[in-house]
């Protein structure tokens, strides 16, 4: 029940939706201490997946076992993914590709991602060398879009950011009450391992539309470090030029997924259910969360001796640069170059911004201002 009222009201983003817990699970009903709930979100922000996702998934784990961590994760996520799925057979039931409140979603998208990589960038590229390496990884994803490329960067930011910072201080972890063998867990990594390589085959051989579907977004919540709106390109690169989805519908889905509360990776129902129905639905939403349950599982047991390996810190630092590069890249090319096409759609989007980054309006309201702008300027 805690999770599904967080599902429910959690509006905002990844960043807002760590503050929500803390004060629901910490503050609240004090089921993990400060340190605790420090570590295990430093632990999300490392691996690939949705991060607030992967804390809520750690926390029902901690609490209640695996059944917890799988009753945190659907409370959390089912109400976002109705919502969606309901936006998406709305589409697919109307020809709405020209309307005017479809452009403004559009433009609402480049708004919130603007927004997200100014709040990242701030934090995770404070100094010269990480702002110029997040600038190189954008130039880089560019020009450079052959398969896998994003994945490539990501790994060549994180060896820079070793180099750069190898001689960071390590900082303590805290010790965590796991309920998982550390045999179950080598277990999960193992399949989502064997997933990873077993899927792209599958796929070339049976030539089956889910199973397209399946490895897709899989492999977007296999590699997308940073969650949330980092998931953006990856969805795009791994969907549009496949013609599971237009990249008019992509944006406008993208648009509504500000909207509703809750996980930014429920865009994968959305994504689903306008290519395939109900069932693509179901199926887009388990294969994109489910690499964050088997790397959470994991890696839980394990984080401490990780989290004291002296080259961890420069690593991190490094792949958080190139995570805010991958995302400067993904603000011109979908978002912008699709959405603002003309003059006022470009002073549409900075009131838009203006109103979301210094007026501090909910993203909901944000949403529905594109919406009515969008109509009136098309």
């Amino acid at each position: 029940m805690v999770a599904t009222k967080l599902g429910l009201t959690s509006f905002g983003g990844p960043t807002a939706h760590l503050g929500y817990f803390h004060n629901e699970y910490v503050r609240k009903r004090k089921w993990i201490d400060e340190h605790s709930y420090a570590d295990l979100v430093g632990l999300c922000q490392f691996l690939p997946g949705p991060a607030s996702s992967q804390v809520g998934i750690g926390i029902g784990v901690m609490r209640a076992g695996l059944l917890g961590g799988l009753a945190a994760w659907v409370g959390f996520t089912l109400p976002s993914v109705l919502v969606l799925i309901a936006f998406a057979l709305l589409l697919k039931g109307f020809d709405v590709s020209h309307a005017g409140w479809i452009s403004g979603l559009k433009m609402v998208a480049v708004v919130i991602v603007a927004h997200a990589i100014l709040g990242m960038a701030q934090k995770l590229t404070p100094d010269k060398e990480r702002i110029t390496l997040a600038v190189l990884i954008a130039a880089a994803a560019l020009v450079w879009t052959v398969p896998y490329s994003q994945v490539m960067l990501i790994a060549l930011a994180g060896l820079a950011g070793w180099s750069m910072y190898r001689k960071s201080p390590v900082i303590p972890a805290a010790t965590m009450k796991i309920p998982i063998r550390r045999s179950f867990a080598v277990g999960c990594l193992a399949i989502f391992a064997g997933l990873f390589v077993v899927l792209p085959v599958l796929r070339q051989t049976f030539n089956v539309e889910w199973i397209a579907l399946f490895d897709s977004m899989y492999r977007a919540g296999s590699m997308v470090f940073g969650g949330g709106h980092v998931v953006l390109p990856l969805l795009e690169q791994e969907l549009v030029p496949h013609g599971f989805v237009s990249k008019d519908d992509f944006l406008a889905g993208y648009g509504a997924t500000q909207a509703v509360p809750g996980p930014l990776f429920t865009f994968a129902a959305y994504l689903g259910a306008v290519s395939m129905g109900g069932g693509g639905a179901i199926i887009a939403t388990i294969a994109i969360f489910l690499p964050a349950f088997l790397l959470i599982i994991g890696a839980l047991p394990f984080w401490s001796a990780l989290r004291s390996n002296s080259h961890m810190p420069g690593a991190l630092a490094g792949v958080n640069a190139g995570v805010v590069g991958i995302l400067l890249a993904a603000l011109y090319q979908p978002l912008w170059t699709t959405a603002v096409l003309s003059s006022v759609d470009f002073a549409l989007a900075c009131i838009l911004f203006v109103l979301l980054t210094f007026w501090k309006c909910p993203p909901w309201v944000i949403v529905v201002l594109g919406i009515v702008g969008g109509m009136i300027v098309h």
